[in-house]
């Protein structure tokens, strides 16, 4: 991670977002759920401080988040849970992937299957940009 993608303030604590491990915005984006056309737009802030995406990550070595309310997974259909729970620990892994790595280009950063995701998007949209000429 480069320097300059460091230091950025949470959007909801208002503390540093100090690393890529503790990145909400990256998550999304590595696992997909961000456009990265808009992963310069949307706002920082910590993992945790986004408890309803925060609690798919199961892992040791990251404390588990509960989340009270409609949103709790234990809520949920138990499918859906689990597929969201591998998407997001191996979206979490991948970040600490990519701090152990150093120098990476941010296109390298997603999951393959979000990688897909953005490819079929961006075909899909120059087709309907194409038709619309």
């Amino acid at each position: 991670m480069a320097k300059c993608d460091e230091g950025y303030l949470c959007s909801i604590c208002g503390g540093d977002v100090e690393n890529i491990t503790q990145s909400d915005l990256y998550l999304r984006y590595v696992t997909g759920m961000l456009d990265p056309e808009l992963l310069h737009a949307e706002p920082e802030r910590h993992i945790r401080c986004n408890p309803t995406l925060a609690q798919y990550i199961v892992a040791e070595d990251f404390e588990a988040v509960q989340v009270e309310g409609d949103f709790d997974k234990s809520q949920l259909d138990q499918a859906h849970v689990r597929q969201r729970e591998s998407l997001v620990t191996r979206g979490w892994q991948r970040l600490k992937e990519i701090r152990s790595l150093g120098e990476v280009s941010i296109l390298e950063f997603p999951l393959p299957e979000a990688i897909e995701k953005f490819k079929k998007r961006a075909v899909s949209t120059r087709g309907s940009n194409a038709n619309s000429e």
